[in-house]
């Protein structure tokens, strides 16, 4: 190679898990003038949304209470079967309705919940729950020194350490950080190669955010998994993930890397999102270049909005906003980065 030439760029991780066109309507009860109709009404909690989880990469899903975040992680992990679209498992396509399928599924997809207390059975220990995630998965061993090595390992990955001071406690025997450590190292016990991690920080105190945060990225590079992390701090997923994701009422309107979605958010909707984080200047007043804001609530995903669904907040809506749902556009500053926005459109015209 000549000095004058570029090298090639590196190859992409590896495409775990993918989701294409993926889609989630929920029947309601008809009520009123609804029941005279044929067609019955449906909240449409997740419309066309299309992820790529890579190995090695943390991909945060982001946006308000209500966007269908963790109903897309539901639908990765299999606990709700899609509408629509498709989930591919290295490039294969998965339908694991339950059963063998499911298990052998669940095996390399885990799903981390929100609440730690939650999601750990209040009656029993942390042996009993890592135990019994071991068994389930078959990799409990042969013997009882092999089972009792297996548990061992699996708190010291979470830095629950030494083991044996862990291992008898129950869950209000611990602190939030240290459920929620419990929690992962449950996932762990698969052996998976994705981890779907809801809102895995939002019910911990803010002084033991970053521990955790910082044991996920420690396990992705160790053991090189595919993580979605969904979160409403957008903040966080600069600190934390590859790319992001940016979702509104049950769509994404913006993706691309982390630092470029952040610093240079193009969607009204993720500019909202960022200047509604605190910010020292902005409550000071130092900041006199902020952007107009958006108003309003977010709209029923039973009868949502035509056209673009952010349209009735976005202080830049344009009629061509409120008939027609634009696709995603390429923003061109960064590979990858695109936001679902007619103004992009508008701007590559002469």
């Amino acid at each position: 190679m000549s000095a004058g030439s570029a090298r090639p760029a590196a190859p992409a991780p590896e495409v775990v898990l993918a989701a294409d066109g993926l889609t989630k309507h929920f029947p309601v009860r008809a009520r009123g003038r609804a029941l005279l109709s044929r067609t019955r009404p449906s909240l449409r909690a997740v419309d066309d949304v299309s992820l790529t989880l890579r190995r090695g990469q943390v991909t945060a899903l982001v946006g308000e209470s209500g966007s269908g975040k963790s109903t897309v992680a539901r639908l990765l992990a299999q606990l709700h079967q899609q509408t629509a679209g498709s989930i591919r498992l290295h490039g294969e396509p998965v339908s694991a309705r339950g059963g063998r399928r499911f298990r052998a599924y669940s095996r390399r997809v885990q799903l981390i919940f929100q609440d730690p207390f939650a999601s750990l059975n209040p009656v029993h220990t942390v042996r009993y729950h890592l135990t019994r995630a071991l068994k389930i998965h078959g990799r409990a061993g042969e013997s009882r020194k092999d089972l009792e090595d297996a548990l061992a390992d699996l708190l010291t990955r979470v830095r629950l350490t030494p083991p044996e001071r862990y291992l008898d406690k129950f869950p209000h025997e611990l602190s939030g950080g240290q459920r929620q450590r419990v929690a992962i190292a449950r996932a762990l016990g698969a052996d998976p190669e994705v981890l779907l991690a809801d809102e895995p920080v939002s019910m911990l105190d803010v002084s033991i955010r970053l521990g955790v945060l910082n044991l996920l990225r420690d396990l992705k590079e160790r053991l090189h998994l595919a993580i979605l992390y969904i979160t409403h701090d957008i903040a966080s997923a600069r600190y934390f993930a590859d790319d992001t994701v940016v979702m509104y009422a049950g769509q994404v309107v913006e993706g691309g890397d982390s630092e470029t979605v952040t610093q240079r958010p193009a969607h009204p909707y993720t500019q909202l999102l960022i200047d509604s984080a605190p910010d020292p200047d902005r409550l000071a007043g130092a900041d006199s270049g902020t952007r107009e804001a958006g108003t309003g609530e977010p709209p029923s995903l039973i009868t949502p909005p035509p056209g673009c669904r952010f349209h009735p907040r976005c202080p830049h809506a344009m009629a061509r906003c409120r008939t027609e749902a634009p696709p995603p556009l390429a923003i061109g500053d960064s590979p990858g980065h695109f936001a679902a926005c007619w103004l992009y459109d508008e701007a590559r015209q002469p």
